[in-house]
């Protein structure tokens, strides 16, 4: 009861009780100030006010704060050898909400040097009444500010009410920022872990949000580079981003933007929306991903050939909003083993973001097009004409890679990935998922990470990657290569000598300019090669045996983890 009647009394004593901070100017209407001129600094009136302190001693810096108004009656500064307008400018550096000062006594007027100094930097300067006491003064802006502060208490009480009635009763996350953009006067935005703007409510647009500097040009909220917890302002706009919390898992941020500075009151109630974000994505995220896992299985099993039936494929694609009555290309994007230790729980959080940028890459330009996630891999199935080319059909993968990788928010892990050849119906769909397995597979051994392969564009390897009897193959590389076979430097020397004459198509004048040799000394190691080889560069089919066992050997090395000379 204590609140509620310090409340009243000061309602009955006609002070302002509205909730809000308190600024300078409502300060001004208090009772024990009226009659209080502004003798300077009249652009800092809207500076908020927290606190009362009196200037007892010269030296008061130490002892000041922010947000706080400095009342005295000069007597601290008789005989002080003080720049007072340095002084002043420290009281501004320091956020003073002002200066009050009682003349008379000790200070009959304000120096001159003050005044400037205070318009300069925004710092109400006050001529208090001569009667008034600093009690009353303290008194009354004391009041007035806890006053405030009730009233922000009872406004955030109703308002968690609301939210939590929102959340208790279904309601979504649209209803959640709509009902936080109207109690705080400005725009509410939601966004993912990776800068999606997934909700907005408000005075401004999406569209006219995205213009400001901390959105990135394909209009992603800059999550990492942005200070949660502080109000920033740019363009004119003030902001304020706040974690979105799901238990240990950071779900996203919740942004307010506002044309006006934002009170305690304003910034508390986005903290409590934040609690009300996370219940309503939690519960979002729990069914999306039932949803996602019972796709995914379904897709699987179409790929693994476990249901035949094209009719019943159809129509449950149908149903999830797919079309697989055309022809399709399957694409699979796999994370590549860093070896880089990841918690669970992070990972978690990025495979399902690799899972949500790769739905938004792929459906911009295929909206009945499959996309589905399972652990580290995403398998796309998206529609494709007969006469595209395996090059276009390229071009188009790397710009959903590309959508990934960098703006798109795939994460912090690297990936590859994998295309197949246009299955043209839906039987052919688990031997195009094999491809495209089989294209990541390979593509990442012979080019390394974030490798983007076609099927058709393996060459030779392709081949090769369909020999599943390793030692078979280890056994060829040894029959056919000899002693060049093994891990030495000289056997390493001379194979890739081997292979750039291969390449240069047994050309020995290219080959000697191409490896910096002279042309005798490449001769002498032609005829090196040939006694351990046999006469390759006479014997076609022999030259043929020895071009494979070089690929084999080199897809085998990348196989154990080696990258040596080919």
């Amino acid at each position: 009861m204590a609140n509620a009647d310090n409340h009243e009394s000061l309602a009955r004593q006609n002070l302002p009780v509205s909730g809000g901070d308190v600024t300078v100017r409502d300060v001004l209407d208090l009772p024990s100030l009226s009659g209080t001129r502004v003798l300077a600094g009249a652009d800092g009136l809207e500076r908020i006010v927290s606190r009362v302190n009196v200037m007892e001693v010269p030296d008061i810096l130490p002892w000041v704060r922010a947000q706080e108004l400095l009342i005295t009656t000069g007597y601290p500064l008789q005989g002080q050898q003080i720049d007072l307008g340095e002084l002043v400018r420290q009281f501004a550096e320091r956020e003073l909400a002002g200066v009050g000062v009682k003349p008379g006594r000790y200070l009959h007027e304000i120096p001159g040097e003050v005044l400037t100094a205070a318009d300069s930097a925004g710092l109400p300067v006050l001529l208090l009444p001569h009667g008034v006491g600093f009690d009353e003064i303290i008194h009354e802006v004391l009041g007035t500010v806890l006053a405030r502060r009730e009233q922000d208490l009872q406004q955030a009480e109703q308002i968690l009410h609301e939210l939590v009635t929102i959340v208790v009763t279904g309601g979504e996350l649209d209803e959640v920022c709509s009902r936080i953009a109207s109690h705080v006067n400005g725009t509410v935005a939601v966004t993912t872990m990776d800068g999606r703007v997934t909700e907005v409510a408000g005075q401004l647009p999406l569209a006219e949000l995205q213009q400001l500097a901390c959105f990135d040009v394909a209009g992603r909220f800059q999550v990492e580079q942005t200070r949660v917890g502080e109000v920033q302002k740019a363009n004119e706009l003030y902001s304020l981003a706040v974690r979105i919390r799901g238990g240990a898992r950071d779900l996203g941020r919740l942004v307010l933007f506002t044309d006006h500075p934002m009170s305690h009151s304003q910034q508390h109630v986005v903290d409590q929306a934040s609690a009300a974000a996370a219940l309503v994505l939690t519960k979002m995220h729990a069914i999306s991903a039932v949803e996602s896992k019972y796709k995914a299985d379904f897709v699987h099993d179409v790929l693994r050939g476990r249901i035949v039936a094209a009719d019943r494929i159809l129509s449950h694609a149908t149903s999830l909003g797919w079309d697989l009555d055309r022809e399709l290309v399957v694409v699979v994007a796999e994370y590549d083993d860093t070896g880089e230790p990841i918690e669970t729980m992070e990972k978690q959080s990025l495979q399902e973001r690799f899972a949500r940028a790769w739905t938004s890459a792929v459906t911009q330009g295929d909206a009945e097009a499959v996309v589905v996630g399972a652990g580290d891999e995403i398998t796309v199935i998206a529609g494709v004409t007969a006469e595209e080319s395996v090059e276009r059909t390229i071009a188009r993968v790397e710009r959903w890679v590309g959508d990934v990788h960098g703006v798109g928010g795939g994460g912090r892990l690297t990936f590859s990935t994998g295309i197949s050849r246009i299955a043209a119906d839906l039987h052919a769909l688990p031997a195009a998922y094999q491809e495209a397995r089989k294209a990541v597979e390979v593509g990442r051994r012979l080019y390394g990470e974030q490798a983007i392969s076609h099927f058709d564009a393996l060459g030779v390897f392709r081949l090769l990657s369909l020999i599943d009897d390793e030692e078979e193959v280890r056994a060829f590389i040894s029959d056919t290569l000899g002693v060049l076979a093994d891990r030495s430097a000289s056997s390493a020397d001379l194979r890739e000598t081997l292979r750039v004459l291969l390449d240069k198509n047994l050309n020995v004048a290219e080959t000697a300019r191409e490896m910096h040799f002279h042309y005798n000394s490449l001769r002498y190691r032609i005829s090196k090669l040939e006694r351990i080889l046999g006469p390759f560069m006479t014997d076609a089919r022999r030259r043929l045996a020895i071009h494979l066992a070089l690929q084999a050997m080199y897809l085998t090395d990348l196989t154990d983890g080696k990258r040596t000379h080919r």
